[in-house]
């Protein structure tokens, strides 16, 4: 195989290529087939759900156990960003999580109600599984792009990601609704699982085909090593915050970060919960066609934010995407009915992968000229994953106790202000 030079186009879209791949978990699994799954298992009329000994009611375990596969990560991306960095192979690390995810999925088809162990096992696996991977597919954008390529790249891969999971979502939906019985539609679902798991490691040999192993080192293994990812973090955080830009963009990202991954992770247990559907069949219709709409508006949403920030710039980008969500959050409490659920879902796309690619580049752009990206990257990601542990704690917190995702997702809209308050505050160039 040859070896394809940084900033080279078949290098760029076999990099891009990822998001093909493995975004169909996050909309098959995170975002529309499972969580209606888990509807139909635990509806509203009898949403609790025991486990570990303890009554839960349905979405808040979901959240909870959301949050714990997001600290799994947290704990992990240092550890194991560290090791990749010192023996210089962090594609085979990727490779790990990817096709622990992927497996996961293909799993996901064994869980019933009286499998329910299992189940919450690899949906637990299957978080783990693609945002480990994300930790170092992200790492490797400065790697091989120049700086002037990382904003439309990045709005490529995620662009990439919404194409490639509408197909399979539009294949799965086929399949569910050309049903004739409940049990036929819940088989189809399963079905739907497997499927993901299947195109998450067929498509991801692109990437590993032409992706580079990482930045070569002559250090030895070490009885240490175990420990450098936390030492080059430490490192890392100290570096980072001596830069004024950097540390007060971190701090912004943090927070708004925190709300924006909770909304997309509880959206549709939300709309399955909180809507006044008319059936089942418009409930299962409905919720694949709002999350069909934010997916083709996010693709546009993700270029239209890079051509915007291409014009103001980075920062006020972001600044205008973060009102827009807390306007959203605001709106969401007194949704009720399918069709201001349509239009909020339109309004969600607009903004949602423009506010992830936007953040990841800016990130970029911000990093000192360095060789250890993926320690830099670690620490980006580790904010986030801990932003999520605490956005989908305190959420799946006020859904237990109050009883309602309705008050949860307002209270985000404070996430988002502060964000926004936060983002003034960084230097404008």
């Amino acid at each position: 195989m040859e070896k394809l030079q940084k900033g080279e186009k078949k290098l760029l879209n076999a990099w891009a290529f990822y998001d093909w791949a493995n975004s169909v978990y996050s909309l098959v699994i995170s975002s529309s087939i499972f969580p209606l799954y888990f509807g139909f298992l635990y509806s509203k009329d009898n949403p609790n759900i025991s486990f570990l000994g303890q009554d839960f009611k349905s979405t808040a375990l979901i959240s909870y156990v959301t949050a714990f596969a997001f600290l799994t990560v947290a704990v992990l991306s240092p550890l194991l960003s560290g090791v990749a960095d010192f023996v210089g192979n962090k594609k085979r690390f990727m490779q790990f999580f990817c096709y622990l995810g992927a497996l996961s999925c293909i799993g996901l088809y064994w869980f019933t109600p009286e499998n329910v162990y299992w189940g919450i096992s690899c949906f637990y696996f299957g978080l783990i599984g693609f945002w480990g991977s994300i930790v170092y597919y992200n790492s490797y954008l400065p790697d091989i792009a120049y700086e002037e390529q990382q904003d439309a790249l990045s709005a490529k891969g995620f662009s990439f990601g919404y194409i490639g999971s509408v197909i399979l979502l539009i294949t799965c939906l086929a399949l569910i609704l050309t049903r004739e019985t409940d049990a036929d539609s819940l088989l189809a679902m399963r079905l739907s699982f497997a499927l993901t798991g299947g195109w998450w490691l067929l498509f991801s040999q692109y990437t590993f085909y032409y992706l580079p192993k990482g930045n070569k080192t002559n250090n030895k293994m070490s009885s240490h090593v175990l420990f450098n990812g936390f030492k080059e973090l430490i490192k890392v955080q100290k570096q980072l915050f001596h830069n004024l830009a950097l540390k007060r963009y971190l701090a912004a990202f943090f927070v708004y970060s925190m709300a924006v991954q909770t909304v997309m992770l509880v959206a549709t247990y939300f709309g399955e919960q909180e809507i006044n559907w008319a059936s089942d069949s418009e409930k299962t219709q409905g919720l694949i066609v709002s999350i069909l709409v934010i997916q083709l508006v996010a693709v546009l949403g993700a270029y239209l934010t890079s051509r915007l920030a291409f014009k103001i710039g980075n920062i006020k980008a972001l600044l205008i995407i973060n009102i827009i969500w807390a306007i959203i959050c605001v709106f969401a409490f007194f949704v009720t009915e399918p069709i201001h659920f349509y239009v909020t879902a339109g309004f969600v796309g607009l903004v949602m992968g423009g506010i992830q690619s936007l953040s990841r580049s800016t990130y970029s752009k911000f990093l000192p000229v360095t060789e250890d990206t993926t320690s830099y990257f670690s620490f980006y990601d580790v904010a986030e994953k801990i932003g999520i542990v605490i956005g989908m704690g305190i959420f799946a917190t006020i859904d237990q106790i109050s009883g309602s995702m309705r008050n949860a997702i307002v209270f985000l809209t404070a996430f988002f202000v502060i964000g926004i308050f936060l983002l003034i505050r960084v230097p404008k160039k």
